[in-house]
C-alpha cells in the first residue's frame, strides 16, 4: 500500500470508494452521515484541483481508500459543545475518510500517514459511525466534544490527537 496525493486519474476510483463507504454506512446503521451522494463528484473534483485528497493505492495503482488532508482552521470547529479542544494551536484535519473494504488495514495506514505528516490532528464523525470512532481511538485520538456542520447544522463527534507518539499501533 502507498499513500499519495490524488490526481484526476484517481477520480473514478475515489468515487467507487465513496459509493462503497456510503453503502457500508447504511448497512452498519449509519444511513444519515453521507446520505446517498456525499461527497459529490464536484466536491471530489474540487478537492483534487486544490491538492486536498490523498489516496491509498495498491501495487497496481487501484484506489483502496481516500481522505481529505488539509490545514486548519475549519470553520465548523470554531464552536465545540459538551467539551473542548485540547489546545488552540494550529492543526491539520482529516475529512471524507473512506475505505473500499473493511478489515484490510487501509484505514489504519491512512490515519498513520496523517499522524506522521500532520500536526495537532483533528477529525470528526457521525455519532452512528462506530467503526470510525474505533479507528480514531485505536490511533490515539481523544473525544473532545460535539461540533455542528455549517452546511446543515448536523452534529458530529469531534476528536483530536496532539501527540501521535502516544497512540497504540497494533502489531502488523
Amino acid at each position: 500500500m502507498h499513500i499519495r496525493p490524488a490526481t484526476t486519474s484517481d477520480l473514478d476510483g475515489a468515487r467507487a470508494v465513496y459509493e462503497r463507504a456510503r453503502a457500508f454506512m447504511r448497512e452498519a446503521g449509519n444511513p444519515n452521515q453521507w446520505g446517498n451522494s456525499f461527497p459529490s463528484r464536484g466536491l471530489v473534483e474540487q478537492d483534487i484541483a486544490t491538492g486536498v485528497p490523498r489516496v491509498c493505492v495498491d501495487e497496481n495503482g487501484n484506489v483502496l481508500g481516500c481522505f481529505a488532508f488539509l490545514p486548519g482552521p475549519e470553520p465548523d470547529y470554531a464552536h465545540i459543545y459538551e467539551g473542548a479542544w485540547p489546545n488552540d494551536e494550529p492543526y491539520d484535519l482529516v475529512h471524507r475518510f473512506a475505505v473500499l473494504r473493511q478489515g484490510r488495514g487501509v484505514g489504519g495506514a491512512m490515519l498513520d500517514w496523517a499522524l506522521e505528516h500532520g500536526r495537532n490532528l483533528r477529525a470528526d464523525t457521525h455519532r452512528d459511525n462506530r467503526p470510525m470512532q474505533g479507528l480514531l481511538a485505536s490511533r490515539g485520538f481523544s473525544y473532545c466534544g460535539v461540533i455542528r456542520l455549517g452546511r446543515n447544522g448536523d452534529e458530529r463527534l469531534a476528536y483530536a490527537c496532539c501527540d501521535p507518539k502516544a497512540r497504540e499501533v497494533p502489531e502488523r
